[in-house]
């Protein structure tokens, strides 16, 4: 994960561990639950890849823009 720091690194995994545990190891959890947590979770990391390509970008902006002046 290139665009990814430590800390949402570990929020990925963190999340990704949680809703394989939430489908496979949690019988007594209704199904339409156990869809809208993995839904979550993976919104979240969506998210998080989205923001940080963003700030990325905006760095590099603020860098040339910086460098033309």
């Amino acid at each position: 994960m290139k665009n990814f720091g430590v800390v949402e690194e570990a929020l990925v995994m963190a999340l990704m561990l949680v809703s394989v545990f939430v489908i496979f190891y949690i019988p007594d959890i209704d199904m339409t639950y156990r869809i809208g947590i993995v839904v979550m979770a993976f919104a979240v990391i969506f998210l998080s890849m989205l923001a940080s390509i963003i700030l990325k970008m905006q760095k590099e902006e603020r860098l040339a823009a910086a460098r033309n002046a």
